[in-house]
This record gives C-alpha cells, sequence and structure tokens, in this order.
C-alpha cells in the first residue's frame, strides 16, 4: 500500500507563516505529480498547490505569491510553505499524488492522505 502522512499543520496568526509536509512512502514505482488541497467548512475541496515530476507548478490564484509547492525527489515528500497567511486560508489541507505502484500495471492512482488541519487567526 501507499501512504501519504502529512505534517506540519497548526494554528498561525494571521501574516505568519507554515510549512507543510507530505511524505509518500510504500510501493512506488512512479510518482506522477502531487499536490496540497484544502477544503474549509461548508466549502468544496479546491487545489491549493501542485507540482508535477518535471517540476513545473500551478497555483490557486488565491494563494499566488504566498504560498511555494517545492518537493525532495529522494525523499519522495512535497512540502507546501505558506506565508502571510490569512484567516479565509483557515482549512484542512490534504496531501495528494498520482502514483504507478506496480511494474504489473500502466495504471495510475490517486492517493489521499488524512489532511492537516491550518487555522489562522488571532
Amino acid at each position: 500500500q501507499v501512504q501519504l502522512v502529512e505534517s506540519g499543520g497548526g494554528l498561525v496568526q494571521p501574516g505568519g507563516s507554515l510549512r507543510l509536509s507530505c511524505a509518500a512512502s510504500g510501493s512506488i514505482v512512479r510518482i506522477y505529480g502531487m499536490g496540497w488541497y484544502r477544503q474549509a467548512p461548508g466549502k468544496q475541496r479546491e487545489l491549493v498547490a501542485a507540482i508535477t515530476s518535471g517540476e513545473s507548478t500551478n497555483y490557486a490564484d488565491s494563494v499566488k505569491g504566498r504560498f511555494t509547492i517545492s518537493k525532495d525527489n529522494a525523499k519522495n515528500t512535497v512540502y507546501l510553505h505558506m506565508s502571510s497567511l490569512k484567516p479565509e486560508d483557515t482549512a484542512v489541507y490534504y496531501c495528494n499524488a498520482r502514483i504507478a505502484p506496480s511494474w504489473l500495471t500502466s495504471q495510475a492512482y490517486n492517493y489521499w492522505g488524512q489532511g492537516t488541519q491550518v487555522t489562522v487567526s488571532s
């Protein structure tokens, strides 16, 4: 089984910073992409940032210039550095990865972490 484990969430004041980490482990042949989604109460889940195996990135308009996604291929880990945080950034943040887990199939699957709470409040 492939597992994604997130860390780094917590309570931060407006204007502060946090760095989220997500490490993938288990049977991994190839990671096609990794990303971060978030879901606030009463809101739909939305893509925050994503990064491909080729290092291409994309961000939600609401976080451009404030958040940076990066990854460490050797550690199968993706990071989300969040700065200038706003109360509206408060949400559960979920790590996502599209991974081919076996040489026996060409199929790739989406895997999800359990989520980590980010609360931006005074």
